[in-house]
């Protein structure tokens, strides 16, 4: 209950400052995001690519409202990517199409991503399509197709959730087209109507989707701190005779760091988000919701 609540709230302006406060004042929020800048966030970086885990950087931030606003986030993706070429970096970016204009004005959205990904090319580096509510499902994957039909799957990958009940069908046909997918398993808020209500059946829907994906042409990103779903995932590619180098896992900043670590001893690809920036509110109050036990060490160092 505590979970559904906090994720109801999380676009709530004055429960999002609350926490943002909390967070600071209990240093829980340096566990889960990397600084406010590209610069603070290097040094995290290094730190995985030492131990041969590679990274995703995610500038925290969704749902502009205005033109100049989305203008001014795909400056900062685009340096974020020449950051990552000066800095050498192992890292990739990641995005929400609602930072680019898409829920306003698509065709923006298309120009602010095309300029990235042309950024994407030159640098020789990838970009990943966060996806977002389900409100916005369908024009991200809109967008995602036109744009990978034009820059091809080594330049641009997408995001499934696996608690939607529309995503086996989008997962049938992304691997038709060989995408380079990553399934998780879903952090927003959502109604019966569109989304798996019980655990249970999004696990079951994850396995089969990861199932999929791992036996297809592209590539799976399989995003999960779950241990059965690794474990599973793990033996089917075995069995099946699947090589280590056609996927990866996948895994937040701040969050098991120990299974990240023997995923890599043990020979397998491993890929860390390590988000940043000032607009992280949002994105702490769903990682505090995946956790709830979070929450109240949070909240008991704020009235201390």
């Amino acid at each position: 209950m505590l979970r559904t609540m906090m994720l109801k709230m999380a676009r709530n302006e004055s429960f999002t400052d609350l926490v943002s406060f909390a967070g600071r004042k209990s240093g829980m929020v340096d566990r889960f995001v990397a600084g406010k800048t590209l610069e603070e966030a290097v040094p995290v970086v290094r730190e995985f690519s030492s131990h041969g885990i590679r990274s995703t950087l995610d500038l925290l931030g969704e749902g502009v409202t205005r033109a100049d606003e989305a203008r001014e986030m795909a400056g900062r993706y685009l340096q974020a990517l020449q950051g990552i070429d000066d800095f050498e970096l192992d890292s990739t970016i990641s995005l929400k199409l609602t930072q680019l204009g898409l829920e306003f004005d698509p065709d923006l959205c298309r120009e602010n991503l095309r300029n990235i990904l042309q950024a994407a090319v030159e640098y020789e580096n990838f970009v990943r399509i966060d996806m977002e509510s389900s409100s916005v499902t369908q024009l991200t994957l809109d967008v995602y197709r036109e744009l990978a039909a034009e820059f091809g799957n080594q330049y641009v990958g997408i995001v499934i959730q696996a608690y939607l009940y529309r995503s086996e069908k989008d997962v049938e046909e992304l691997c038709r087209l060989g995408s380079n997918i990553r399934l998780c398993k879903g952090a927003y808020m959502e109604p019966e109507s569109v989304a798996f209500p019980r655990k249970s059946d999004v696990d079951r829907n994850f396995t089969r989707l990861a199932e999929m994906m791992l036996a297809s042409k592209g590539f799976a990103a399989i995003a999960t701190h779950d241990e059965k779903m690794i474990r599973h995932a793990r033996a089917f590619a075995a069995q099946q005779g699947i090589p280590e180098s056609s996927f990866e896992f996948q895994m937040l900043y701040g969050v098991r760091r120990d299974l990240q670590y023997s995923l890599r001893e043990d020979g397998f690809n491993v890929r860390v988000y390590v988000p940043f920036g000032t607009q992280w509110a949002p994105y702490y109050v769903r990682r505090l919701a995946e956790r709830p036990a979070n929450m109240v060490f949070m909240m008991k160092n704020l009235f201390r």
